[in-house]
């Protein structure tokens, strides 16, 4: 697929503000705390359809519990978590996860890997039994998207190996390939590349710029984005080349005290996969990442920095005076 000029980037990024059910993920002031430690302290934001969001935060700031509130497995004790005008009660497929650690099943390929989640889904262990010739050819079907999975993150020659068979790129591209088949609303990754070489992270890097390629063009063809991510990274240029918005979550801030919140949320460059990457570029906003969100010697008011939709209005206004 063609991907449209840089500039053209920049000014078609997959942010049109949904209408109110219609977000893929909203976090309405949640609060979390265990015994009289508070971790979260009204934590708010919202993420529209086809947006890569990259999360940063000091070490200890409560970001795996953000997580595991936003996946269903720790309900927050304050606020709410909303995806696609659902609440968030418990785990469900609304959401998926891939996490540093791939987890496979080893006596399985990377084809039958990716459709185990379809077959728990959309079939039960009596049904398998009793209606076999049937079962086959949904079984049938579910392998069939499953491979077009695997082509979607370059492992379709790949498909018919074992866990043990396949480096450690390559399990976890199927494990995005696990999630993504599932079609979740959003899909969380937790440091996904961090146990992996440089060379190999840049390569999932790009694949994931390839799906956000994707999402521009549902976009402008007037159809729902279909990836929506939220990433969660220590890695700073990362962070920035990946997402085209990045979310500083922390505890450095006049009421840290009581737990982290988000102080930074601000648009990052959009980047084409076939881009040079030009990381000196990111430089000026790095510098603001590590003095806002790293840096304990730093106290601002936690909205001082989150910027995010108040910019992308601004910038949607300024492309509407260009056009005319």
């Amino acid at each position: 697929m063609s991907e449209p000029p840089r500039s053209e980037q920049h000014a078609d990024r997959t942010t049109d503000s949904p209408s109110q059910e219609d977000w893929a993920l909203e976090i309405r002031d949640v609060s979390h705390w265990y015994g009289d430690k508070k971790i979260l302290n009204r934590v708010s934001l919202r993420i529209a359809p086809g947006q890569m969001v990259a999360l940063v935060g000091p070490s200890g700031c409560g970001k795996s519990t953000l997580l595991r509130a936003i996946l269903g497995t720790h309900p927050p004790r304050q606020g709410e978590i909303w995806t696609n005008g659902h609440q968030v009660l418990h785990p469900h497929r609304d959401v998926g996860i891939v996490y540093q650690h791939y987890s496979l099943y080893e006596f399985l390929t990377a084809l039958d890997n990716v459709a185990f989640g379809l077959m728990l889904d959309e079939t039960t262990l009596p049904y398998r039994v009793l209606m076999y010739p049937w079962w086959r050819r949904i079984r049938r079907g579910h392998r069939e998207r499953a491979y077009a999975m695997l082509e979607k993150v370059g492992l379709q020659a790949s498909a018919h190996q074992y866990s043990h068979q396949m480096s450690g790129g390559m399990r976890q591209r199927v494990a995005v390939a696990q999630s993504l088949v599932m079609k979740p609303q959003i899909l969380l990754l937790d440091e996904p590349f961090g146990a992996l070489d440089e060379s190999t992270r840049e390569d999932l890097q790009v694949m994931l710029l390839h799906l956000y390629q994707e999402n521009l063009a549902a976009k402008r063809a007037g159809e729902r984005p279909p990836y929506t991510v939220l990433i969660v990274t220590h890695e700073l240029n990362e962070a920035i080349y990946v997402g085209d918005r990045v979310v500083g979550f922390s505890q450095y801030h006049l009421d840290g005290k009581n737990g982290a919140t988000i102080v930074y949320d601000r648009p990052a460059p959009v980047e084409g996969p076939n881009d040079p990457r030009e990381f000196e570029s990111f430089h000026e906003q790095k510098e603001e990442l590590r003095r806002v969100v790293f840096d304990p010697a730093t106290k601002q008011p936690a909205a001082a920095f989150v910027t995010f939709w108040q910019e992308h209005a601004q910038a949607a206004v300024n492309a509407a005076r260009n056009v005319h």
